[in-house]
């Protein structure tokens, strides 16, 4: 078996150096903002920094396959203000106009949130709209839904919100989705024992396809299953607990994806990597 853990790293002082610190945790992938993401606009980025970016994935042995760009989180794609949803769809192609820069083939990115100003289906038909939009003018960048944990009126935490969208993307070889372990119990799909786990992965195959999984995001959670609130944990440490993660490194459906660590505490991802590698190779 063949599993890619790694982090979401810093990007401080330049993109170019996540590659450097995914190295220095012993990651095989990792996560990256490509620019601020609390900010609507950020500087262009340079030619000196995408080749050094380019040059460091290289000298480490990072390929795109297994590197996450994360978007924005003001970003809402599924806005009821048309005026709003117009600076957040421009802040979306810059993304991926940046991944396309750094040649980089995936962008993760939470869905939306209607805000109480759209029915449920019209946000999720909006999102879809404004990720046509995004592929229409962009390529070879694959749009990497992430399941939410519900929090508000954020849309995307049943699996049924993440198939009714890519069913409205035109495009489906450049639309795949981003399994939160920590937003998925916190959504209601308990997967902690090796029962439940079946039955949920058995649910999302059904409803949505195993073909579509791009990537993983592994977190413990703070929070109860089905409380709707997303606080990441420490893996083992939180409500979904060690079972989760070993059966899920014995899986080979989870192979040859990035599987990033979001865990609070960046001291310890060295050691939680060491761990779920260890319990892939028991």
């Amino acid at each position: 078996m063949t599993k890619y853990i790694g982090a979401h790293v810093s990007v401080e002082g330049g993109v170019d150096n996540a590659p450097v610190n995914a190295n220095n945790i012993n990651a095989r992938s990792f996560a990256l903002f490509t620019r601020n993401p609390s900010r609507w606009k950020s500087a262009p980025l340079k030619a000196k920094t995408i080749d050094q970016f380019k040059a460091n994935c290289e000298k480490y042995g990072y390929t795109p396959d297994y590197i996450l760009p994360h978007d924005s989180y003001l970003i809402n794609l599924g806005h009821p203000d048309s005026e709003k949803l117009q600076i957040s769809r421009d802040a979306f192609l810059d993304e991926f106009r940046r991944c396309e820069e750094l040649g980089l083939k995936m962008l993760n990115f939470h869905p939306g949130s209607h805000l109480n100003g759209l029915p449920l289906d019209d946000c999720l038909d909006r999102i879809a709209e404004s990720i046509n939009m995004t592929l229409e003018q962009t390529s070879g960048v694959i749009a990497v839904i992430e399941n939410t944990a519900g929090q508000g009126t954020n849309v995307g935490f049943k699996f049924e919100h993440l198939a009714h969208i890519i069913d409205k993307v035109e495009d489906k070889s450049r639309v795949g989705v981003c399994i939160d372990s920590c937003h998925a119990f916190a959504a209601g799909y308990d997967f902690s024992t090796s029962e439940s786990y079946t039955r949920v992965w058995n649910e999302f195959e059904r409803i949505i396809g195993f073909k579509y999984l791009r990537a993983m995001h592994l977190n413990d959670t703070k929070k109860g299953l089905a409380s709707r609130v997303d606080r990441h944990e420490v893996l083992g440490k939180g409500l979904l607990g060690a079972e989760f993660f070993k059966l899920l490194m014995k899986d080979s459906r989870f192979d040859n994806i990035p599987l990033v660590l979001e865990t609070p505490d960046p001291d310890l991802w060295p050691e939680e990597i060491k761990w779920l590698n260890d319990q892939s190779n028991q």
